[in-house]
Parts: C-alpha cells; structure tokens; sequence
C-alpha cells in the first residue's frame, strides 16, 4: 500500500468561474509544488480540457484523472471521475447532447477556454457551461457507473449546488458509494446529522474546488491504495475502486 496525497476536483480556464490562469499546465505545476500526486481535472458540464492535462501531468509525474462536475437538472453538483481518458470523453460527448443551447456571455461569466499540451488556447466554448443539463441525478450516476467510474454528489457542506441544500436531505436513491466535503471538520456534523453516509459506509473526500492556482490544496486529502505493479493506469483504477467502495 501506498499513501497518495489527491486534489479530486479542480476547475480549469475551461470552466467560466475559473481563472485564465488556470490552464492544464498551470494546475499541473501548482499540485506539484504543493506534493501532490494525484489531481482530477472536473470543470463545469464538460472533459475538453483533460486530454491537455493527460499529456502536460505525464511531464510532471502526476497522476491525472479524467473528470466533471456535472450539474444536474436538480441543480446539485455532482463530481463525475473515469478511469481513463476514453471514458471521460464518451461522457463528454453524452452531456453535452443533454446541454441547453444558451450561449455565453464572456464579459458576464467569464471565457471558456480549450487549450492543448502546450498551454495554448486553441479553441473556446460556446455554450454556458454553468447551466444544470437536461440530466438527472439518476441518470447522471447510472451514466458514469455505465462507463465503469463513480459519481459522488460535491460539496456536500456548502449551501450553493450541494445535495443536502438542493433535496434537503442525503437521498437513499443513486446508491452513491462517497460524497465530497469542502471542509474535513464538518465531518462529524455530517455523519450525525445524515446517518444513511455512516449506515452504508460511504467514503469521504475531501477536494478544493479550485478556481484559481492559490486555491489547490496545499496538504491533500491522504489516500492509501495498492498501486502494485506500478503504473499511472493501475493507480486511477484502484483510486476509482476505493470510491466505489471496493
């Protein structure tokens, strides 16, 4: 067993809340800085930006993970993680079919921003990414685990897109296996106020939502997995395992 210290959900320049800074190139560099070795890239409704991070993280020695933060047709934020680059982008493909066909605004949201393995913009995203999909949470969990990942609902502690605010409660129904926390020391809150995550055993994360470099975790969240015989492959597969409950 090896202990890995992860950032499961950062937002790239593709995201329109998400500085221009935050290029793939960028992040990579930052989570290194930082000590991290395992970093998921999970903009706003969309996986454009991960096939630059796959080729910028393999530089740096980090482990990336292809990922989303999708925003359901309930309005609750959902991390979506793949356990490789393919499926990502199959789901890629399926959300943006479920996208409502209203265009940003740059000036009013922010840019869009696609960019490949040198950092460089070669493309920009039309549709407002930030909009819930025509996509239940039901749909949007069978969807992922269809593609042999996990989908967990974000954030779980904060008012804004978090499932407990949206529902007003942690729902029985996806059988989700983790669930997100902004802040570690609202753990025990949670687990006592919502005893379905203690009686299921759910696993908890804990992730920056980062928008901007200063915003990535600086200490990680500390995930022990058996990464034997090594590989960046091996080591996605038994992360996704481990939040699948396995």
């Amino acid at each position: 067993m090896s202990r890995y210290l992860c950032d499961l959900h950062i937002h790239s320049c593709l995201s329109p809340c998400g500085d221009d800074d935050m290029t793939p190139g960028n992040i990579a560099g930052m989570a290194v800085l930082n000590g991290l070795q395992i970093v998921a890239l999970t903009d706003h409704n969309s996986s454009k930006n991960c096939p630059a991070f796959f080729k910028i993280a393999k530089g740096y020695g980090l482990i990336p993970v292809a990922g989303m933060e999708l925003t359901t047709a309930e309005d609750v934020h959902a991390v979506c993680l793949f356990r490789d680059l393919e499926s990502a982008m199959d789901f890629d493909s399926f959300v943006e079919s479920r996208r409502f066909p209203i265009k940003n605004k740059p000036e009013i949201f922010g840019k869009q921003l696609i960019t490949d393995e040198n950092d460089e913009i070669c493309g920009e995203e039309e549709i407002l990414l930030i909009n819930a999909v025509n996509i239940s949470l039901d749909e949007a969990h069978r969807e992922v685990i269809k593609r042999d990942g996990v989908c967990f609902p974000a954030h779980i502690d904060r008012s804004a897109n978090g499932i407990i605010s949206m529902l007003g409660d942690f729902p029985p129904e996806p059988r989700f296996t983790a669930y997100e926390l902004n802040d570690i020391a609202s753990l025990e809150e949670c687990r006592s106020k919502y005893p379905i995550i203690v009686e299921r055993g759910l696993v908890h994360v804990q992730s920056s939502d980062a928008h901007y470099l200063t915003d990535i975790s600086e200490q990680g969240f500390a995930i022990e997995l058996d990464d034997e015989p090594y590989s960046s492959a091996n080591v996605r597969n038994r992360l996704i395992d481990f939040l699948l409950g396995f």
